[in-house]
């Protein structure tokens, strides 16, 4: 497996995914390597290269002398970490030939396929996200059009691919087809036992984030446009005028912080809205396991992990109907939805969930069943293996870089 992110290195849940999957794999009796990288910013002196063995062998490739940061340099960046692991690994891993290579997602592209064209074998790729949508359809600038085009690239150099969410599936399609390879929808996992909150912890959250013990709803992730957080402190003076007491707690950092808390201070709400930031793992379980509600705004969720981590830590949930969201949330059985952006929607959604506790606690309930029958990780490697049994390496194609339409590419 090819990764620009895998613990220690934890940038989203791309790196918990690949943690999981490869570890699970291992357990199943296949021999996985992970190559990923050391810490940015770090350099051979402090973080050399090093293969540590154990059932997941992982090579973790330092970064060269080159003065290029991740947020300034992207695409340099990506494709400096990427040559310093195609040449760690043809040297690290001379004696080894995987029968199989998976790149994840566009940062893993070049190392990915160089490998699988070096070794000779079926090259497999998980597509977590796209360009494209987490703009809604807008390739506008330089940078979003080289994402993009690394991302096409992958896609129909890949001789398998596997998206998280039937919603992924078909953008997938749309935007890299036609004359792709076979792909897969193969749910992303969750270990419910991680979540898992003692009630006296529960309880401390609660008085901690609601001391005068009014509704606690929650978002937790990114601070991105995409996630919708927007929409939750729009809607937040009409829950509020439902339930006067209601507060809302948000942790997560991002670009959008700073509107964020201009959008609560406009609208009146900046006493009821508590931004913590990021939160160490037992206090954020804690808080979720301790809301009224979790509140998933998204306009963009190709599927939507935070949903699953909710629902093992026994939330009622509230989500949008925005791509992998609407796959793992059931309306009505699991949780309840509303259509992304739609403000008035939102502020129902929640306002049915305070105001029927006993069914948000049962739909809370079935959602945390449903984790061991349909995301459980062990379940997930099986899929994925299959995956990687059926891949056939397909006769070698030179392509071209593809067009890119000026306006919206989601458009007719």
């Amino acid at each position: 497996m090819v990764s620009w992110e895998y613990p220690p290195v934890v940038v989203g849940g791309l790196g918990r995914h690949v943690d999981a999957l490869s570890r699970e794999l291992a357990a199943a009796g296949h021999e996985v390597v992970v190559l990923s990288r050391q810490p940015t910013g770090s350099d051979a002196t402090t973080h050399p290269t090093e293969l540590a063995e154990g059932p997941v062998r992982v090579l973790r490739v330092a970064e060269d002398p080159s003065h290029l940061e991740f947020r300034r340099d992207l695409v340099a960046w990506t494709l400096a970490w990427q040559h310093s692991a195609i040449r760690a690994a043809l040297t690290h891993l001379a004696d080894w030939s995987p029968d199989v290579v998976h790149a994840h997602d566009w940062l893993a592209a070049h190392a990915g396929i160089a490998l699988a064209d070096v070794r000779g074998v079926p090259l497999v790729a998980t597509v977590h996200a796209t360009e494209a949508g987490r703009n809604a359809g807008w390739l506008v600038t330089p940078l979003q059009r080289q994402v993009h085009s690394t991302e096409w690239w992958l896609a129909r150099r890949a001789d398998a691919l596997i998206t998280c969410s039937a919603a992924m599936r078909a953008e997938v399609g749309e935007l890299f087809g036609p004359g792709l390879a076979q792909v897969e929808v193969v749910h992303n996992g969750i270990a419910p036992r991680d979540w898992t909150v003692d009630p006296q912890q529960a309880a401390a959250a609660r008085a901690r984030w609601v001391p005068d013990g009014g509704p606690l709803l929650v978002y937790f992730g990114r601070l991105e446009y995409e996630k919708g957080v927007q929409d939750l402190v729009a809607a937040l003076p009409r829950i509020r005028r439902r339930h006067p007491a209601a507060r809302l707690l948000v942790v997560g950092t991002g670009t959008q912080r700073d509107m964020l808390v201009d959008r609560a201070r406009t609208d009146r709400v900046l006493r009821s809205v508590e931004f913590a930031g990021h939160l160490p793992d037992a206090d954020l379980a804690a808080a979720v396991a301790a809301a009224d509600a979790v509140v998933l705004p998204s306009h963009y969720e190709p599927f939507g992990i935070v949903a699953l981590e909710a629902a093992a830590a026994g939330a009622p949930l509230v989500v949008a109907r925005a791509g992998g969201l609407a796959e793992v949330v059931v309306d009505g059985e699991t949780g309840v939805s509303f259509e992304p952006g739609d403000v008035a929607g939102l502020a129902d959604a929640v306002a049915q969930v305070l105001t029927d506790p006993t069914a948000a606690t049962n739909r809370a309930a079935l959602a945390r069943e449903r984790l061991a029958s349909d995301f459980d990780w062990t379940g997930v490697a099986a899929r994925t293996a299959d995956v990687y049994r059926a891949a056939r390496r397909r006769p070698p194609v030179a392509l071209g870089r593809p067009k890119i339409p000026t306006g919206n590419i989601f458009s007719p």
